[in-house]
């Protein structure tokens, strides 16, 4: 292989990773249809859906990871103190308040 094109080979290494991971699968999920832990059909889906995933056709699967990305996100900044977008919306919201307040009682006197 040549050693020019590192992305090239980055690819092929995927792409070999990829198909012993469906060969590996597809000999699990027969030997577990021998044992009887799995029929056929469900054998079958598993590897669809496990190869559909490693190929990235799970819509749903990545909005799901993309929701838990955000949501842990989210725990990381609440633990380590950051103010949320609401919470510094809702501190800009009472600030004005009060300037506006201030400059009312300014006014009266």
């Amino acid at each position: 292989m040549e050693t020019a094109n590192p992305l090239q080979q980055i690819l092929l290494r995927g792409l070999g990773t990829t198909t012993l991971v469906a060969e590996r699968l597809r000999g699990v999920t027969q030997d577990w249809v021998s044992s009887g832990r799995l029929d056929a059909s469900q054998a079958s889906a598993l590897v669809d859906d496990v190869l559909k995933a490693l190929r990235g056709e799970t819509p749903e699967l990545e909005q799901q990871m993309g929701r838990n990305l955000e949501r842990n996100r989210d725990h990381l900044l609440q633990d380590l103190g950051v103010a949320s977008q609401k919470e510094l919306d809702e501190l800009r919201g009472r600030i004005d308040r009060l300037e506006q307040q201030l400059r009312q009682r300014e006014r009266q006197d």
